[in-house]
């Protein structure tokens, strides 16, 4: 799949960059686990176009009828309960596509993660960008393009910086891959994510393993 389809891809069936990146991560044929996989469209397009044995975990029932409609199998589940239904190095990829904000303990659905699967595929909004700081600076709670809630209807409760999270695969050993940032590409500071991520990247995509 070349990086042209993907992009085509990208436009007419995913919505966000940090999905398309994560396609064009995995080999053909591979087992992969997505967590918080709404709709399923990730998963579909995976089943797809990589020929890839897919399974999501997904919370909100409306969102696990989609998938069911989409073909995508799944089994409705709270994340914040861990992964008991499924058995150690189960899966070659485990997804967590910008919801690792939203459980209580990032730190120990991370731990289910890698005892699932044997590499762990990670994005989450930067709450480090320029425009997330500048709006603190001022004292106000940041809403942004990938932030768009308000302080009482957010449903993240753990935001965290590009920093941050490098510091928790420290302390728990898991090796950093690659490291992916993303902007937005009305972000006039787009250029500059690559050379300061943690300032300039609106989102992150981490390969893991441990």
């Amino acid at each position: 799949m070349t990086e042209e389809n993907l992009r085509l891809n990208h436009d007419t069936t995913l919505s966000r960059d940090d999905l398309t990146t994560i396609v064009s991560m995995i080999p053909d044929g591979s087992r992969i686990l997505d967590l918080g996989c709404g709709s399923g469209r990730l998963l579909r397009l995976l089943a797809e176009l990589k020929h890839g044995k897919v399974m999501g975990v997904e919370c909100d029932q409306s969102k696990v009828i989609e998938c069911t409609g989409r073909g995508v199998p799944v089994i409705q589940a709270d994340l914040d309960e861990g992964l008991p239904d499924f058995a150690d190095q189960s899966y070659d990829f485990v997804i967590l596509s910008r919801t690792l904000q939203a459980v209580k303990r990032p730190d120990q659905l991370l731990d289910e993660i890698f005892r699932v699967g044997k590499t762990g595929i990670i994005s989450f909004i930067n709450f480090g960008h320029c425009s997330a700081r500048l709006q603190l600076l001022f004292g106000d709670m940041p809403e942004t393009k990938t932030l768009p809630w308000s302080w009482f209807d957010t449903p993240n409760i753990h935001l965290a910086t590009i920093a941050d999270f490098r510091r928790l695969c420290k302390e728990k050993q898991i090796r950093i891959l690659r490291e992916i940032p993303l902007s937005m590409r009305t972000d006039p500071f787009a250029r500059l994510a690559d050379l300061w991520p943690n300032f300039f990247a609106s989102t992150c995509v981490f390969i893991l393993q441990k």
